[in-house]
């Protein structure tokens, strides 16, 4: 049992350690701070989604804006669209590829920011949704795992975790998104060296 506890470990220190030293990740990440930083400025809001564990990691990092992350300050707006009535309703009417698509298309405006997680980047209804945020111009990012799937290529930004499993995709997807609403508060809250608010 410990040698699989320890191997656990190793192998996800192994797939940090081989996204945070790809200087391109650290550049993106900053980059997408920026965009979702500057949609806040526009009064503009956050649309995530994702799929079983992703969901959860969309609907973490929503209550982390419209919460608090470090420190006190404004509420930030941000949907993961997760609710299960629109959910089932969708699935039932629509299909469940239309879930997240149909979310979007309720809620997103030109200003918001949209963001896709899909650990093996083939999921059709991330595709879907992100498809239809971009059809409403919206700045469109997407989380991958593997080789990025389908999704790669397709968004204004993405960050591809290059993990075999989706449990070491999704760890650090979720310190991505941590990283995210620190870097936003930072800019909109908190800049260094002075207490100006921003926003």
């Amino acid at each position: 049992m410990k040698t699989t506890i320890k191997q656990a470990f190793t192998d996800a220190q192994r797939v940090l350690e081989s996204f945070a030293n790809k200087e391109n990740n650290l550049h993106i990440i900053s980059k997408i701070a920026e965009q979702i930083a500057e949609s806040y400025r526009q009064k503009g809001k956050v649309i995530i989604f994702g799929n079983g564990g992703s969901m959860c990691d969309a609907m973490h990092f929503a209550e982390e804006l419209t919460g608090r992350f470090h420190k006190d300050r404004e509420a930030l707006p941000a949907i993961a669209i997760s609710d299960p009535s629109h959910i089932t309703c969708v699935g039932n009417d629509y299909g469940f590829n239309k879930i997240f698509a149909r979310g979007v298309a309720a809620f997103a405006k030109r200003e918001d920011i949209v963001i896709g997680l899909s650990t093996s980047g083939n999921s059709e209804n991330i595709c879907e949704g992100l498809d239809q945020a971009k059809a409403l111009g919206c700045t469109t990012i997407a989380l991958l795992g593997g080789n990025g799937g389908k999704i790669s290529g397709s968004t204004d930004f993405e960050l591809i975790v290059r993990a075999e499993t989706s449990d070491r995709v999704q760890e650090i997807h979720t310190m991505i998104l941590h990283l995210l609403v620190q870097l936003v508060e930072n800019q909109l809250f908190f800049p260094p060296h002075s207490q100006t608010k921003l926003v």
